[in-house]
């Protein structure tokens, strides 16, 4: 209709016929799929059942078109309406971990490399890199979905044989979307390949995030806890459980994701100036991708916001190794007071790891070991876990010009 529109102000259509075109138009989805029975083809059944319902005005429907100018046309402005959705739920996941980031600024916790104590951080400073991260991806996706808001009337292989580019310029501003530099009968799938490779990238973020919390909700780690409703049961047999259900939920779903945006790139290596063959995955791999972040960010940001975290276990946590996690500060420290680096980082791994295996506290091996020797050392200054949160006001700086 918007075509028969321009054509009229264009002069080809007669504005009469246009105007008939928009008011009489209908259909039902059981007369199309009854038509489609006979034609075998979606997109002139349609044609079909909505020029038959607008009368002998109905001629001018679908004139000079291609079935993807209407198609990809169309799927572009559908991309652009559910952009705007998923971006405004990755900016409330965004939102929600700032806010905590900031909740928990100052709350010391273990740092953990290859999954073993390295030094105390914060929980805080840990969930800014997940703002920042869940930030970059809201970028990705207003910058992939504005490149897939992309449409074209070029016909049947791009040429323009049938409307000139002024119809489809004109058509393109009236929808609110933009126009394809250079296309063949459809718009190239590169552009579709983006935004699911953005999805898929969003939803690999959130796996991030909730593989986090899944592991820091371990029995033997406590130290986050994703909600848990009241009546809610973790298991039918064992009604102690209270199991991390949803962020599990988050990390199978970001691998549906990426199987996703596999198939994108499978779609974008079409036959000269197309074939068919992307068409049948579309159908499934973009609505459900979309749906599927979608939903994904409705959970994450519900854990974000309503996550139980246990700051006292933190502070329990952050003695595991008697104090060996200290040891960097301790090895600093015995270089500043003079001692070669070999020989200092033999002391402090030697004590470090005794007090490991032993569960004695590392400060107590260290004074002994520094006892015959007249190095000036400040043990309350190395143990002291606040002294590795010294710099990260820079780190919450950046992230109070993002929550701005």
């Amino acid at each position: 209709l918007a075509v028969t529109d321009a054509l009229a102000e264009a002069g080809v259509v007669p504005a009469g016929d246009a105007r008939a075109c928009r008011e009489r138009a209908a259909f039902t989805v059981d007369a199309v799929e009854e038509r489609e029975r006979t034609t075998n083809h979606d997109v002139a059944a349609f044609v079909d059942v909505v020029a038959a319902s607008i009368g002998p005005e109905g001629r001018w429907l679908h004139y000079g078109l291609t079935s993807s100018d209407v198609l990809d046309t169309a799927l572009a402005m559908q991309i652009r309406a559910a952009g705007e959705l998923l971006v405004a739920g990755a900016l409330g996941y965004r939102d929600a971990l700032i806010e905590r980031a900031f909740e928990f600024r100052d709350t010391p916790c273990v740092g953990r490399t290859h999954g073993i104590h390295a030094e105390p951080t914060s929980f805080g400073l840990r969930l800014a890199g997940f703002a920042f991260e869940a930030d970059r991806n809201v970028g990705r996706l207003r910058r992939a979905f504005a490149a897939c808001s992309i449409g074209k009337l070029s016909g049947a292989v791009g040429t323009y044989a049938s409307l000139a580019p002024t119809i489809e310029a004109a058509v393109m501003e009236r929808l609110g979307i933009g126009v394809e530099d250079a296309s063949t009968q459809i718009v190239p799938r590169d552009r579709h390949a983006e935004v699911l490779a953005a999805i898929s990238l969003a939803g690999a973020g959130l796996e991030r995030f909730a593989t986090e919390v899944r592991n820091l909700q371990r029995t033997e780690v406590r130290e986050v806890e994703e909600p848990f409703g009241k009546g809610q049961k973790g298991s039918s047999a064992m009604p102690h459980k209270r199991n991390p259900i949803t962020t599990e939920r988050i990390t199978g779903l970001a691998r549906v994701l990426r199987g996703y945006a596999q198939a994108g790139f499978e779609n974008v290596a079409l036959w000269h100036e197309r074939d068919i063959s992307h068409s049948g995955a579309e159908r499934v791999i973009l609505p459900d991708a979309m749906i599927g972040l979608d939903y994904m960010q409705h959970l994450a940001t519900r854990v974000v916001s309503g996550m139980t975290v246990h700051v006292e276990r933190m502070a329990e946590n952050l003695d595991l190794t008697h104090g060996a996690i200290y040891s960097q500060r301790a090895l600093t420290a015995l270089v500043d007071a003079g001692l070669g680096r070999d020989e200092a980082y033999r002391i402090v791994q030697e004590n470090a790891q005794r007090a490991w295996d032993t569960r004695t506290p590392f400060r107590e091996l260290l004074d002994a070991a520094l006892g015959d020797t007249d190095l000036d050392v400040d043990l309350v200054a190395i143990f002291d876990p606040a002294a590795y949160l010294t710099h990260t006001a820079t780190v919450f700086e950046r992230l109070e010009r993002l929550r701005a």
